[in-house]
């Protein structure tokens, strides 16, 4: 079951996505062992992860009953189970969690809990494959009844996705058997011919799961099977069974699809799985309308933050441009979700706007879901959090972030994405290196050295004589860009990769400056729920204003001027260090509740009252109720977006009103 505990914590330190030689790619991921972070901005998130999250996972997965089902189903205790129906994928996430952590920073503490758990696991299945314990004990043996919301091949691509990064990372073998076995009976169980099952479960991840299992493995049938289950989304298999077509991605066919619907993380979990299939079969269809969907999402659906999915309602993309900053769902699991797919993209294309995508969904729609302290989540991530909002449910960010939810799919997707993030920094061809996300680390052939994103200078080092072509990728968000390096100075056009293609000496280095001057954004007419208003952004960052920064006015009532100059100031005593900006507004000097919260434009009233003397137009003054309210000046502060409500849950928003 297990293997010698690697002695180079490097050698371990592997891709979630490998595809194989055969694949139909522009880049591959980097070899195992040379992508490693190890400064910086992100290393401080990954160690906090490893550290505190990833170790107390293990007592809230116990807590919440998670081991408790996988010990009914193996016979080591009786009872009822308890939770939702994909409780076991709560605890695979982690399983994969565990081993990139293992992989990055070996410890035995680790080894043993994965061990546990892992054969714990192995007890629960069955003799012919079959695992998932809600319903192995809450179904008395039934399988595949209601595949529409069992959702237990959903619970088996989560097993194969940890399985392989047990493998990879950390050398075991144990969960890998389970995955083999279960995805024999699967191979077995469905698809068409004789006695198959034609059915395809509600909640897809099962098709990115077998891909990589047969990445792993070799066996074709496993991605095979991955295509079948692509395939037969959108011919009526869901519609039959009683299920709504669009939440479940089942209403048109993947290679027809223009556009993403539905329930937002079922929607990009299948889009990954269908970039999977696509290179490993060469099927220039499937990924052409991949990037089809892709496109449309990041121009009609997606939130300035790279945040996915609008309505609360089944947790779904809404229609195009329907993104409302208060009632924004925008998932965690959608953002890494988001992630997923664009990296596979990425890696099939070679282009450059799908690493800028990864850039925008990490540093906001991603990292915004978890406290600084790396141990507390949110479920959802609005743009919004208004005064006096209070919690509906436990999901709501009127609650601050939780330590875990009943519903806990998203902290360990949270965890399993920090401990597998080197994997995410650059990728190869052959004589060539490409650095898409800038981090401390080391990367093969060159070191990178940053404080990015708080800082836009980046120094490569290469560290191995020889020819090497280095690309650089320079962010749309730069408008002027420098790059020094041993043969000049060079000033690339943002949204593109500048290649310096040359024999190196160990020691060479090359310096990017990238531009993070603050900028307002204005967003497409049509997205009624920003009209009229600016977001703030400086390098990568979103930023937002937060109560805790602001004297003497709320932000609910903040406008800003659209073009009085932002000024910035490092705090490095704040939120684990931040540049904070500084936003030039105006507020009414006194806010109070009117009797009725409209007023005329066309005439000279306000809510009965005339204008105050001192007043030069009716833009200098706020209607309330029978009196009429004076704007005063004011500068506001605004922080990175990710580190909202470290402070608790107070008032934000990113989209601020204009001052007319």
């Amino acid at each position: 079951m297990t293997t010698t505990l690697p002695t180079d914590s490097r050698a371990r330190t592997a891709t979630p996505v490998l595809p194989t030689a055969g694949a139909h790619l522009a880049l591959q991921p980097l070899p195992t062992g040379d992508a490693r972070i190890t400064g910086g901005f992100w290393a401080l998130r990954q160690d906090r992860n490893g550290r505190d999250a990833i170790r107390s996972g293990y007592d809230r997965l116990d807590a919440a009953g998670n081991f408790r089902n996988l010990r009914i189903a193996a016979g080591d205790e009786q009872g009822e189970a308890v939770g939702p129906v994909f409780m076991d994928s709560d605890v695979t996430k982690w399983l994969e969690a565990v081993a990139w952590e293992y992989g990055r920073a070996p410890a035995e503490d680790l080894l043993a809990l994965q061990r546990e758990v892992t054969a714990l696991y192995a007890r629960a299945q069955a003799a012919d494959g079959y695992v998932d314990s809600v319903q192995q004990v809450r179904g008395k043996g039934e399988r595949y009844v209601d595949l529409q919301w069992s959702h237990e091949l959903y619970c088996a691509g989560h097993l194969y996705q940890a399985a392989v990064a047990q493998h990879r990372a950390t050398g075991d073998t144990g969960l890998l058997d389970v995955a083999i076995k279960n995805a024999d009976h699967l191979v077995a169980t469905f698809g068409d011919g004789p006695g198959k099952t034609v059915e395809v479960d509600g909640h897809p991840v099962v098709e990115t799961g077998l891909v990589e299992l047969f990445r792993e493995t070799g066996t074709r049938a496993y991605l095979d099977l991955a295509q079948w289950f692509v395939d037969a989304r959108g011919h009526g298999i869901i519609e039959r069974a009683g299920g709504e077509p669009t939440y479940f991605s089942d209403r048109v066919p993947v290679r027809q699809a223009t556009t993403v619907e539905g329930h937002a993380v079922r929607a990009v979990y299948l889009a990954a799985g269908a970039v999977d299939v696509a290179v490993e079969t060469g099927d220039t269809e499937l990924l052409a309308a991949s990037e089809r969907q892709f496109a449309d999402m990041q121009a009609t659906k997606a939130f300035i933050t790279g945040g996915l999915g609008a309505r609360w309602d089944r947790e779904a993309f809404g229609d195009p441009y329907e993104l409302p900053s208060d009632r924004g769902y925008a998932e965690t699991c959608a953002a890494i979700g988001g992630i997923q797919w664009a990296w596979r993209l990425l890696l099939a294309t070679g282009e450059s706007v799908y690493a800028d995508a990864i850039e925008r969904l990490l540093y906001n729609a991603f990292l915004a879901g978890v406290s600084l302290a790396g141990t507390e989540y949110f479920y959802v991530n609005p743009l919004q959090h208004r005064d006096g909002a209070h919690p509906d449910e436990n999901r709501s960010p009127a609650h601050g972030r939780r330590g875990w939810f009943d519903c806990a799919c998203c902290p360990p997707n949270i965890m399993r994405t920090f401990a597998s993030l080197d994997g995410y920094l650059a990728t190869a061809t052959d004589g060539g290196l490409q650095v898409h996300q800038y981090a401390t680390a080391d990367l093969g052939p060159v070191r990178v050295e940053t404080g990015y994103p708080h800082d836009g200078r980046v120094v490569v080092t290469v560290t191995q004589d020889g020819p090497l072509a280095l690309g650089l990728r320079i962010p749309a968000w730069s408008d002027t860009t420098t790059v020094t390096g041993p043969d000049g100075t060079a000033h690339p056009a943002p949204g593109t990769r500048h290649v310096l293609d040359r024999t190196w000496s160990a020691g060479d280095t090359v310096e990017l400056v990238l531009d993070t001057t603050p900028h307002r954004y204005v967003a497409d007419p049509r997205i009624d729920a920003a009209r009229g208003q600016v977001a703030i952004e400086r390098g990568p960052l979103v930023y937002a204003v937060e109560q805790a920064d602001q004297q003497g006015f709320t932000v609910d009532d903040l406008t800003v001027d659209a073009s009085a100059p932002i000024t910035e100031e490092r705090r490095d005593d704040l939120l684990d260090g931040v540049v904070t900006l500084r936003v030039p507004g105006s507020a009414p000097s006194r806010h109070e509740q009117a009797a009725w919260p409209y007023r005329r434009l066309d005439t000279d009233r306000t809510g009965g009252t005339d204008h105050p003397a001192d007043a030069t137009s009716v833009d200098d003054v706020a209607g309330s109720g029978d009196r009429a309210t004076i704007l005063q000046s004011v500068t506001a502060t605004a922080v990175p977006y990710y580190a909202w409500a470290n402070r608790g849950p107070e008032p934000m928003r990113v989209w601020i009103p204009l001052a007319r």
